[in-house]
């Protein structure tokens, strides 16, 4: 990156003022040094990717745990794991409760589940003041939400809240500005779908054609592929 970054106009590099990326070291360290005045943004499609992989080590460990073997088919956290990764608006009423009460059912291993799946939602809320300007109502959401993680006896949950906190600093540049590198990724995701569809291409110049091709219309017009 700081190798591309150092062939690029001087003038183009000082009118980028936002970087968004996703939650790697690296990148935020190449960033600070090839654009020094730009500001880090972390994109919260991966805070909460973050999360929800979080739910899933706290599902596993526990369950190996205190059941000494894998999870299985029949039972309750198994079958709830799909709606723990799910957001609470996106869940009806009776789903949601029939997640709650199968989980409390199950004593310690749903409790921690429910624990950890509180810390997520928690994490949502923060991220869904995006774009807003009360700060007070933020920093409380914050509070809230390292408040549970400390106090919560999982390891987990407190391991996630310290990257969180690390974080914070590009976290909180998303929820005043709302950047996401969403269009970058989505683009990507064509271009990926595009050479695998085509079992990949043995001339670049075709590859670059049909990119242009599957990630914009108005380009369509332009194209002249031999």
């Amino acid at each position: 990156m700081l190798a591309w970054l150092a062939t690029t106009p001087k003038p183009w590099r000082e009118q980028i003022a936002y970087v968004a990326i996703d939650m790697s070291p690296g990148y935020r360290a190449a960033v600070r040094t090839g654009l020094p005045h730009a500001t880090v943004v972390v994109d919260h499609f991966y805070v909460v990717q973050l999360a929800n992989k979080m739910l899933n080590l706290v599902r596993r460990h526990t369950t190996a745990t205190l059941r000494g073997r894998r999870g299985r088919a029949g039972d309750p956290e198994w079958r709830a794991r799909r709606r723990l990764l799910r957001n609470r608006e996106d869940l009806t009423d009776t789903q949601f409760s029939t997640m709650w009460n199968q989980l409390i059912g199950t004593g310690d291993i749903g409790m921690t589940l429910l624990t950890a799946w509180i810390a997520k939602e928690k994490l949502r809320d923060l991220l869904a003041r995006a774009r807003t300007t009360d700060r007070h109502r933020t920093g409380h959401l914050r509070w809230k939400f390292l408040t549970w993680c400390a106090d919560c006896d999982i390891p987990e949950v407190r391991t996630r809240a310290r990257t969180i906190d690390r974080w914070w600093p590009e976290i909180q540049a998303f929820i005043a500005t709302g950047h996401s590198n969403a269009k970058s990724e989505g683009i990507n995701r064509m271009i990926k779908l595009a050479a695998r569809a085509a079992h990949g291409f043995r001339n670049p110049t075709n590859q670059r054609i049909r990119t242009r091709c599957v990630t914009t219309r108005r380009a369509r017009g332009h194209l002249h592929p031999a």
